[in-house]
């Protein structure tokens, strides 16, 4: 029987110093409802919370523990490099090993700038995008998340929908009359916006895999579409790839998906749990980048050793067995089968969206596609839902509006503990 009364002294303990009693809005369980837990520690496939209970993990920190917590040759390599110091604010030959790296594994990148964190690389991005065209406006997607930049903070998806939260306090309008909304997935909506904003758009940003609002693959066509748009019309494509870069391929959704971007945004398993982002692109585009440009860009703690070496020696082991992958996505597929299986069983309606180890299950009987066909799925089932596994020892985002993401850590007979967790959970749903 798992109880979470030292989760709940923690959570009393933190509300009186910290806004919510969290440093991001979705660890509170507003969604779900509930006492958020709080961790102890994680190895491989588990975490363990503070009252000692253990948890299969489905959201890996939001994506970078793609081996595993804990992954010794990361965790050893972080140990040696912090006895050199924790930060110097100036050049090492380290960032330019894992620049050259990221180089040889990812599509179209000549330069890339290491920044702090995904929200600071997709602004980067776009004041790039904007100095290099000399045009202001934006295409971002209904539900997509590209960090809480003011300018992003539309139709945001993820935390923002989770809160429920329609429009962002401190947001002037005046910051987001450049941004444009498309509905993901609609390429005659984003056709329409281009006619009627004709040579004022500087770029599109995408999720290539939208992960903030559940997993949302993009339709056949709609990627080569935006590529086509951008080319027509002298726009530039910014693949957002802070949940899909190194996880859905060593070199991104751009090789996966055999799309070329302009720009690229990467964080997650850039540093394999620590703080870290990076923008990437070619060297025609880069080079307006600052010293080398007048698009200013800077950061004091940028490339930071260890958030450097935790990223190179996770990248190095992944450039070295693309088999991981493949391990990876049949892990995914026998889950998302179970799933479906299991829902069935209790004729309980279910889509459940996957591609390689990002993934999500929607309490809906229609295709989740984009925001609306997301935001229509029942929440009140998923929350129960969510606490039905919690107790039975798994652990899952907490919000439908968020991705799964599996790591390699994980085994067969961990999902299927899973699975059985989910046909008891549905059979406690039934029941009430």
């Amino acid at each position: 029987m798992y109880t979470y009364e030292s989760s709940k002294a923690a959570f009393e303990r933190a509300q009186k110093s910290i806004p919510g009693g969290v440093n991001s809005p979705v660890r509170a369980f507003k969604n779900v409802g509930g006492i958020p837990l709080f961790l102890e520690k994680a190895e491989g496939a588990y975490l363990y919370d503070i009252d000692g209970n253990k948890y299969v993990d489905f959201v890996g920190s939001w994506g970078p523990m793609i081996l595993g917590h804990a992954h010794r040759p990361v965790i050893e390599a972080i140990q040696k490099k912090a006895e050199k110091s924790t930060s110097f604010g100036a050049p090492t030959e380290l960032e330019t090993e894992i620049a050259e790296l990221i180089k040889s594994m990812v599509p179209n990148v000549d330069l890339i700038r290491m920044v702090n964190s995904g929200t600071e690389a997709c602004m980067s991005a776009i004041r790039l995008a904007r100095g290099y065209t000399g045009k202001n406006k934006f295409i971002k997607f209904d539900g997509c998340y590209h960090g809480h930049a003011d300018m992003f903070l539309v139709n945001a998806g993820s935390g923002v929908a989770t809160l429920n939260i329609q429009t962002v306090p401190g947001v002037t309008a005046g910051v987001t009359n450049d941004t444009l909304i498309a509905p993901y997935n609609d390429l005659e909506a984003v056709k329409k916006l281009v006619a009627e904003h004709k040579d004022e758009i500087a770029a599109i940003i995408v999720e290539p895999v939208a992960g903030n609002m559940g997993c949302v693959l993009p339709k056949v066509g709609f990627l080569d579409g935006l590529r086509a748009i951008c080319d027509e019309n002298k726009m530039l494509l910014i693949f957002d790839e802070v949940m899909t870069g190194f996880r859905q391929s060593k070199g991104g959704a751009q090789a996966r998906l055999n799309i070329d971007a302009d720009l690229m945004t990467f964080g997650k398993v850039i540093g394999a749990g620590l703080p870290v982002g990076a923008f990437a692109g070619k060297k025609e585009i880069m080079s307006h980048i600052a010293p080398l440009g007048n698009v200013y860009q800077a950061g004091t703690l940028s490339g930071n050793p260890l958030a450097m070496i935790a990223g190179f020696t996770l990248l190095s082991e992944l450039n070295l067995h693309p088999e991981y992958y493949t391990e990876l996505a049949e892990k995914a597929a026998y889950l998302k089968k179970g799933i479906i299986d299991v829902f069935a069983k209790h004729d309980e309606p279910v889509q459940v969206n996957q591609l390689g180890s990002m993934m999500s299950l929607f309490f809906n009987a229609a295709p989740v596609t984009d925001f609306a066909t997301s935001a229509a799925s029942d929440q009140a089932k998923f929350s129960k839902f969510f606490h039905g596994l919690l107790k039975r020892g798994v652990y899952l985002p907490a919000s439908q509006y968020e991705c799964w993401f599996l790591s390699n850590a994980l085994t067969i007979a961990d999902l299927d503990f899973t699975i059985k967790a989910m046909d008891e959970s549905l059979s406690e749903l039934s029941a009430n």
